[in-house]
């Protein structure tokens, strides 16, 4: 375990400065020191599939270890009000005023993929501090949350016995990003055999060949030990992330395109929308044509 003690109240404040990008935030992101930084976990997943609370379960079992664990949870964004509930802050209550437990909600803020635009940045300050493991649970919005694949050194794709019906369409986007599946709420029906065909569809491939699968009650705090076991054998791997390079190119072209678009007020943007779409005629090319 890490000895050192971590300021959360410093990286709160440098995580909202980051997340803001107010003055100085390019400065802490230069500044980083990110060699021999904690590993960080994906969980994943569909809506209602127990994500939270497979994490609050790995959560007890960590702590009873006195690792230091920090919890970046992805809350999706109102497209409308850009307002969101961050609610897996309430989920995890009861680690509030655990010294060795960090958890951060962030907003997706219109970003798609289930996970939000400064989501590297943040990631990256936060294994900047003496943490042993980092964990980011996603919005749960099914197929699109192929992100983590990229972000994360090992994913965790949570699923329930009900998605039984739709494993032939999970195999072209969840059935990708997964190193460990977690079949949740196994004391259902179907829980078996749901669990035996993800076990055919990983070994069909090679490049899934490794990809463990598991059965958990998360509510009951049955077989996360297991789920711990698997995280750690495959951070103990040699596996190399070969999806990173493209989201940091993805997010590469996100950074120029920001820059490069700094002189346009969204605000004004969107004043000239309403102002205008109303009007006999109008089209969005040629409005924005008429902007150049």
């Amino acid at each position: 375990m890490r000895s050192q003690s971590i300021n959360f109240r410093e990286l709160a404040r440098k995580i909202s400065l980051v997340e803001n990008e107010s003055t100085g935030y390019e400065a802490i992101l230069k500044s980083l020191c990110l060699s021999n930084t904690a590993p960080i976990i994906g969980i994943t997943g569909p809506p209602g599939a127990g994500k939270s609370t497979l994490l609050n379960a790995l959560l007890d079992i960590y702590q009873k270890k006195e690792k230091k664990i920090a919890i970046i949870a992805v809350d999706p964004t109102s497209p409308f009000n850009y307002g969101s509930l961050l609610g897996d802050r309430i989920r995890m209550a009861k680690f509030f005023n655990n010294p060795n437990i960090y958890i951060r909600s962030l907003a997706t803020r219109g970003s798609l993929g289930g996970l939000s635009e400064k989501i590297i940045e943040i990631s990256d300050l936060v294994r900047s501090y003496p943490f042993d493991y980092v964990f980011v649970e996603t919005v749960g919005v099914g197929q699109s949350e192929v992100e983590i694949a990229g972000l994360a050194d090992t994913s965790v794709v949570v699923l329930v016995p009900e998605s039984g019906d739709e494993v032939q369409t999970m195999k072209a986007g969840l059935m990708e990003i997964s190193d460990i599946f977690v079949v949740n709420k196994s004391d259902r029906e179907e829980a078996d055999k749901f669990a035996s065909n993800l076990v055919k569809l990983c070994h069909s491939k090679a490049s899934l060949n490794k990809t463990a699968v598991l059965k958990t009650v998360a509510s009951k705090s049955e077989g996360i030990e297991a789920v711990v076991d698997q995280i750690d054998k495959h951070l103990s791997g040699d596996f190399e992330n070969v999806k990173k390079p493209y989201l940091l190119a993805k997010k590469a072209l996100k950074i120029i395109q920001k820059k490069r678009m700094q002189d346009i007020d969204q605000q004004k943007l969107l004043e000239d929308i309403k102002a205008s779409y109303q009007r006999e005629g109008f089209n969005i090319y040629g409005f924005v044509e008429g902007m150049f």
